[in-house]
This record gives C-alpha cells, structure tokens and sequence, in this order.
C-alpha cells in the first residue's frame, strides 16, 4: 500500500499522542474524530456525493485507505457537513477543529505533507466563555457550609492549591511536604509541578491524615484514591448549581491574580503550558476597574476638574507682565 494513507498515520498519530503521556481517554477522543474525518474523505473521495449523506449513516462501508493531504476547502466543507448532520455547540466544533490541527501539525512535522490546511480554518465564536465563578467570600462560606470533614478538605485543597480535580483525586500522603508548604502533583502529560498551600489547610490535612504516612490523601472504594465523580458529586451536593471543582480552580486563578498582578506565577501553579489558556481565567476585579475609571478618566477626575468658579477666574484674561517687570 503506498504511504500518506490515513491507515498508516493514524496509528502513528495514536503513538504520537501516546509518547506524550496523553491520557487513553484523549488519545481515543483524537483517534475519534480523525478517523470520522478521514471517513468523509474517503466517502467524498470514491462515491456518489448525492449517496455521501445515506454513507454517512453506516459508515461501515468508510475506509480508511486515503491520502491524508487535503486542501483547506475540504476541512471547511466536512464542518458544513457535519453541522448539517447535527447541531453541533461551538465548543464541540472548536474540539474537533484543534484535533485536526494537532494531526496536521503532526503530518507537517513529519514531512509528510506540503502544507498544513489548518490555518485557515476559521473557529466559530463562543458566546458568554467567561467562566462563572466565586469571589474569595463566598468560595469561604461554600467551603464553611459542608459538615462532612472531608467533603469540606477537598473543596478547601482544591481553593488552596488550585489543581484540577483530577490532579487533587491522585495526590499521595507521600507528595505533601508539611515543611515546605507544599505538594507535587502530576498535571496534563505527566508533568509534575510543585504547588502551594496555606498553614490552616496544611494543619486541617495533618489532622486529617493521623498515623497515615503513604497512600491516598482521599480514598474512595476499597480504599484506593478517590474519583473524580465522586468529587463531582461532592459539589453537586453542597455547591450552587454550575459550582463544579473547575470553577473553584477558576476563582483560585482569578483571586491570586487580582492580589499579584502576576500572570507568569498564575500559570505556573495551574500548570498550563500556554499563558493563553491562563489568560481566560483571570478578571479584572469590578472595584479595581473603577478605581482605575475614577482616577484617570477625565470627566471623573473630581480632585482637578475646575468648579464653577475657577473656571469663571479662568475666563479672567489678566494683563501679562512686561518684560522689564519679569526679569526684577
């Protein structure tokens, strides 16, 4: 079979993703929507365009075997496509766009084909992507309202250090250096970062753990770490409705950065790879924002704005001194 054919890269592509630590979930959401794609290719490449929606049904006929180079107008139709097919979010088209990015990227970085199609492809707008989270009160008051011991220490560590839920549901007692204030958590890829933690959490866990030297900070089932559902329930049960531990990472980003002003930290301890990803997390705090409009916006300017009477003084065209009277 000659090379370029999706059969052959989309395996490498999976070892691709697979070398860079990618969960297996990822690298089957990837594999997913690339080998759809490649199906359309296929489809629209060998059949009868009027047949490619009844094909598209049973797609048990699709193959894979089928150049992977594509010209940007066959992506951009394949999204028309499967718009018509069904109602696709925006950020579920914005999902399979970056999927076929990476691969291309992939392709391209392998010499495999003359040109990466992506960057012409246009991503759909998302309405409303600010992200609905607390302030630091009201994160305190969530946190002060769940009676359960442990449900209160895993929404207080996720506030505390930030981490994804993920990230807090594999933390081992071994990871939390109580001297240091900190604790090493595997993030995205495998990475590991270092973390930081307040002295009342730190003090709340050492109570928490006991006698315990290793395993599980939270344990679930048969005393194996805790999942990330079970999390997730947690704040179905106590927090208001749309609070999910993302959102608490959220006001954690949002709080530390409105105190610091430091972007680069704020990235850092959320452990993202691109300061553009940290940057949808952050606001600028209401109170900030009008004090900065109070204090540079001219028509606010209170403190020099002329009043009604000096601005009579000022219509007030006194003679100038001569230039004999300027230099005594």
């Amino acid at each position: 079979m000659e090379g370029g054919y999706f059969s052959e890269w989309l395996g490498r592509y999976r070892y691709y993703l697979r070398m860079r630590n990618y969960s297996p979930r990822t690298i089957q959401s990837y594999e997913q929507v690339v080998r759809h794609f490649a199906y359309y290719v296929w489809l629209r490449r060998t059949q009868d365009p009027r047949k490619l929606v009844l094909y598209w049904e049973d797609l048990s006929r699709a193959r894979l075997d089928t150049p992977v180079e594509v010209k940007p107008v066959v992506i951009s139709d394949y999204l028309t496509f499967i718009g018509s097919m069904k109602t696709y979010k925006p950020k579920t088209t914005h999902r399979i766009i970056s999927t076929l990015s990476s691969f291309y990227r992939f392709l391209y970085a392998q010499g495999e084909i003359t040109a990466n199609p992506m960057p012409s492809i246009e991503r759909p707008k998302i309405k409303d992507q600010e992200l609905r989270y607390l302030k630091h009160s009201q994160v305190i008051r969530l946190i002060d309202s769940i009676e359960d011991p442990r449900d209160r220490l895993i929404v207080r560590t996720i506030y505390a250090t930030g981490v994804r839920v993920s990230e807090l549901c594999a933390i081992n007692i071994e990871d939390i250096d109580f001297e240091d204030e900190t604790i090493r958590v595997r993030g995205k890829g495998g990475k590991f970062r270092i973390v930081f933690m307040d002295p009342d959490t730190l003090a709340e866990l050492s109570k928490f753990i006991g006698n315990r030297i290793e395993g599980p900070l939270f344990t679930g089932q048969m005393g194996h770490h805790i999942s990330p559902r079970s999390v997730q329930h947690i704040f179905k049960k106590y927090a208001p409705q749309g609070i999910t531990p993302h959102k608490i990472r959220h006001s954690y980003a949002s709080e530390l950065y409105r105190r610091s002003k430091n972007l680069r930290v704020v990235q850092e301890n959320l452990g993202h790879t691109s300061i553009k990803t940290t940057e949808i997390y952050l606001h600028t705090d209401l109170e900030e924002r009008k004090r900065v409009y109070q204090e540079y916006f001219p028509l606010t300017d209170t403190n020099h704005r002329p009043q009604p009477a000096e601005r009579e003084k000022e219509e007030v065209h006194e003679p100038q001194p001569e230039a004999n009277e300027q230099s005594s």
